[in-house]
């Protein structure tokens, strides 16, 4: 995700977000400082709801919610997570009221994010025992059915 987002600054001029490091600021009571002085924080609210949510995407691997439609879920939860901590503490503003382009650019951002940790969890978490999906992904019980001969 970061490195999406650096390439599509580079593109748009659009500057590095301090919204991370405010909320984080929010949470943990701290007094508000200038964006200038708040780069680690920044990194560690970014980084660290990624690693917190990437555990969650781990545990749905794990539990047998896998693929696309798995990681479609995931970018919803990061979405929310957001959306959620940055309005409880009044850093952030509802995405409604936001221009629509800054809406896509978010949405953008998270979905890299969330079809990457997809991906990485799919292949990294063992799945759970049971019957094997057929192309497709559907289930059929324990016998899997078999289109042909």
């Amino acid at each position: 995700m970061t490195l999406a987002e650096k390439l599509e600054q580079a593109i748009t001029g659009r500057p590095n977000s301090y919204v991370p490091a405010h909320t984080l600021e929010a949470l943990l009571g701290l007094p508000h400082r200038p964006d200038e002085e708040r780069l680690g924080m920044n990194w560690a609210m970014h980084w660290g709801q990624g690693i917190a949510l990437g555990a969650v995407r781990a545990l749905m691997a794990q539990h047998g919610l896998r693929g696309p439609a798995a990681s479609f879920l995931f970018l919803n939860l990061r979405l929310l997570n957001d959306q959620t901590l940055e309005n409880a503490t009044g850093v952030g503003a509802p995405p409604w009221t936001w221009p629509v382009d800054e809406q896509v650019v978010d949405i953008l951002h998270k979905a890299v994010y969330a079809y990457a940790t997809g991906a990485a969890a799919d292949r990294l978490v063992e799945a759970p025992p049971g019957p094997e999906p057929v192309k497709g992904g559907h289930y059929y019980g324990r016998e899997v059915r078999r289109a042909g001969p």
